[in-house]
């Protein structure tokens, strides 16, 4: 586990200086802040429609082999990228190409890496190992968008996208060595049904997710948070450079506060045992809470007082989510629920921005995080209602038999 964490935390910090790197060299191209945008939205699109298709492989094929696979492929598009960068031969049609075949990629080797570090603990460690992977994401990030400046203004943009390729495989030369943890969930990729992935898995895998009332809840409250909250990045940064009057350096020490609070957060959700869509929803009510204060926060000392509890909040819920998506599920379709998921999640992160911007034209910076802090409290309050008192009225005692006529219980059966 602690040479999987080590190899996750090189590769994070080589994507995300590869994903600064990435927007810097469309702007040099195209001159072109929507076609920034667009590199991004073409990256993320195939998660819409694939995932469920790459989580269906991760079930069907062996694990590690399928991983390393995928991060020597994810090499190889970063080798590829460089070299065209270096030779100065890289156009924008062909920078969309190679960025739709890496989000393709991605769709099935993220739930393999995800499912790959749950077996290297034992099942009930699950929890703490996805906490751990959290923190060595945000570290990551960090790390990586830190790299990315020193690295273009010394070596320059190809050399980022050589160093991502070598972290890629940096990852695929430590899976080989990896051993399961006893009293690990095992993975079964046993084909004794013969039936096509795309007719048996995937739909296996939607008919588990649409019969799952605590995974439609989870989605439930991870949708409306990521929709109305989360997308700090873009409320904050309107709210800082606008009514708070401050400037460029302003957000970045709101966004080092939010990192900050994201490693915290982490670190702390790293010490769940048991996680449960409730805690999800706690949680995220009380991050809305928080974000309707910080929307009408007088002054940025204020704000930045709100902001790091706001990051552990967020950083916890999300711990908690994700720990109950990847452990609910019988180990045999957790590849495809992940699948499923980020279908899903994809929709979000695609629709939830514009939807966000558009409330900020309407309501402004303040008025888009307080309504959509009322909205998110709102439902999850509105759905905790709803879920006791399902549970109330399935609760009640029915009549014994004796005591109900016979032909009453053929008419209800």
């Amino acid at each position: 586990m602690r040479w999987w964490s080590v190899a996750n935390f090189v590769s994070n910090a080589g994507t995300w200086m590869q994903l600064t790197v990435q927007n810097l060299l469309v702007l040099q191209i195209t001159g072109s802040a929507a076609a920034t945008g667009l590199s991004m939205s073409v990256q993320a699109a195939p998660a819409l429609l694939m995932s469920v298709l790459g989580g269906a492989a991760v079930d069907r094929w062996p694990r590690k082999l399928t991983a390393a696979v995928s991060q020597a492929a994810l090499a190889v598009i970063a080798f590829t990228t460089a070299t065209l960068v270096a030779l100065d031969r890289l156009d924008m049609t062909t920078l969309m190409v190679l960025a739709a075949v890496t989000g393709t990629v991605a769709t099935v080797d993220n739930p393999a890496c995800a499912l790959l570090g749950n077996d290297l603990v034992p099942a009930e460690d699950v929890p703490s190992a996805i906490g751990v992977g959290a923190l060595v994401f945000n570290a990551g990030r960090l790390a990586g968008a830190a790299l990315a400046g020193v690295t273009v203004g010394f070596l320059g943009t190809a050399a980022a996208y050589f160093a991502n390729g070598f972290s890629f495989l940096f990852v695929t030369a430590v899976i080989p060595f990896l051993r399961p943890a006893a009293g690990a969930v095992r993975q079964v990729t046993g084909r004794a049904d013969r039936r096509p992935a795309s007719d048996m898995s995937v739909r296996e895998g939607l008919a588990f997710f649409a019969r799952r009332p605590r995974l439609l809840a989870l989605a439930g409250v991870t949708g409306i948070s990521a929709v109305f909250g989360r997308n700090y990045g873009l409320t904050l940064a309107v709210l800082v450079t606008g009514p708070l009057a401050g400037g460029a350096g302003a957000f970045g020490t709101v966004s080092t506060v939010l990192a900050a609070g994201g490693i915290v957060g982490a670190v702390l959700g790293a010490r769940l045992r048991r996680p449960s869509v409730r805690l999800v929803g706690a949680l995220a009510a009380t991050g809305a809470l928080l974000q309707i204060v910080a929307g009408l926060s007088p002054s940025l000392a204020v704000l930045l007082v709100l902001v790091l509890p706001m990051a552990v909040v967020e950083s916890v819920s999300d711990t908690a989510g994700t720990a109950v998506l990847q452990t609910d599920p019988p180990a045999h379709l957790r590849g495809r629920v992940l699948g499923v998921w980020g279908s899903v999640g994809t929709l979000w992160s695609l629709g939830g921005p514009p939807a966000l911007g558009l409330l900020m034209e309407l309501a402004g910076p303040r008025g888009a995080l307080i309504t959509g802090g009322v909205v998110i409290a709102a439902s999850i309050a509105s759905g905790h209602l709803l879920h006791r008192r399902a549970t109330l009225a399935t609760s009640v005692t029915l009549p014994s038999k004796d005591t109900v006529p016979q032909p009453t219980l053929q008419t209800a059966a």
